[in-house]
């Protein structure tokens, strides 16, 4: 059934939420979006593989609007459920509803005070490589370029800033390998490892006030691997952690930062991504803040806003649903706050010639 984008917000959610579109299997849904935004007039509507770019006519963009088609997995969570005020189902809250929203917001834009920029994209829960958004920014930088960007990834309906940027990488441990029978001869790298749990559970996160906003850091060991046999001293050992920094830092300076805190260690960086600063000192994304309620919190974890932030685009998380229970079997959002969110961000929008 073709998307009706003149229904409540909340209906175009739930027949969101029942087109199955985990990743890599985004063609249904891109398709019922194509097609519902080319119904209006007032759009012009570009599709790349299975993103879609639709832009209001006649003002250059200086808001964008973004979010995710493609969910993990299903549980035995499809189709939607109503029940209690709450609308269930894979992807309701991640990010579905939000996708709603933007949807029903590009639906309403016929005379806008604004140029406003709408992407919908594949492959957001995936590896990178696949990320839809970055593939639009490969095949054209200017597809980001705004004034503000706000990602309707789920924030509990209050702004989150910017993000964490992220690095993985693994500490490597030496030793000589023995018969475990003659121990002595050899040297245990698994235990020479417990140097660097010690450094790990000594470590101090830092605080870092950036825009306004404090980012919390955290660096943990997420994994370790060693061992060849049962009767053999391990010659090597790694240790993989996992660093979150706060967006002041750059990449290159987090890893410069894991190099001193592992001193005395091999080191290699497996993944990295930068993070994104909220950008809360430009007047526009101040007056987004405002209008959705005057508070915003630092986002603790990665989104594409860094991708906005990377080109220069100032980006916020903003929209229905608790990231918590996101990709959960019982993920779910309050109808409520699906409402909220939409009528929070089209007033806004209405008042953008002030920006």
């Amino acid at each position: 059934m073709p998307l009706n984008l003149a229904a409540d917000v909340v209906e175009i959610a739930t027949a969101l939420v029942d087109i199955p579109s985990e990743s890599h299997h985004e063609q249904e849904i891109a398709d019922s979006v194509e097609a519902a935004l080319r119904e209006c007039g007032h759009l012009s509507v570009h599709r790349s593989g299975n993103a879609i770019v639709a832009q209001t006519r006649g003002f250059a963009p200086r808001v964008i609007i973004a979010g995710h088609l493609d969910t993990v997995p299903a549980a035995g969570n499809v189709p939607h459920r109503l029940d209690g005020g709450r609308l269930y189902g894979l992807g309701a809250c991640d990010m579905k509803s939000g996708v709603a929203v933007a949807l029903k917001l590009a639906y309403e834009m016929r005379t806008p005070a604004v140029g406003v920029r709408f992407i919908f994209y594949d492959c957001e829960e995936v590896a990178a490589v696949h990320n839809g958004l970055a593939r639009l920014v490969a095949e054209e930088p200017s597809v980001v370029e705004a004034d503000v960007a706000v990602v309707m990834e789920p924030s509990n309906g209050v702004v989150e800033g910017g993000c964490q940027g992220t690095i993985r990488a693994e500490v490597r441990v030496p030793g000589e390998r023995a018969h475990s029978a003659r121990s002595w001869q050899g040297s245990n790298a698994v235990h020479s490892a417990g140097e660097i749990l010690d450094r790990l559970n000594g470590y101090v996160p830092r605080e870092a006030p950036v825009d306004g906003l404090r980012y919390r850091e955290g660096l943990n060991a997420v994994g370790i691997r060693g061992g060849i046999a049962g009767n053999v001293i391990p010659d090597e050992c790694i240790v993989t952690v996992n660093y979150r920094f706060a967006p002041d830092l750059s990449v290159a300076a987090a890893i410069d930062h894991l190099r001193e805190v592992f001193d005395g260690f091999e080191l290699t960086v497996v993944d990295e991504a930068p993070g994104a600063r909220p950008g809360l000192d430009r007047k526009i994304v101040a007056s987004f803040v405002d209008a959705m309620g005057g508070t915003a919190e630092p986002k603790f974890g990665w989104t594409d806003v860094a991708r906005f932030s990377a080109l220069g685009t100032p980006a916020v998380n903003f929209g229905p649903g608790d990231p918590t229970i996101a990709h959960s079997v019982d993920e779910h959002v309050d109808v409520s706050e699906i409402h909220q969110v939409y009528a929070k961000v089209s007033a806004w929008l209405d008042t953008a010639e002030n920006f």
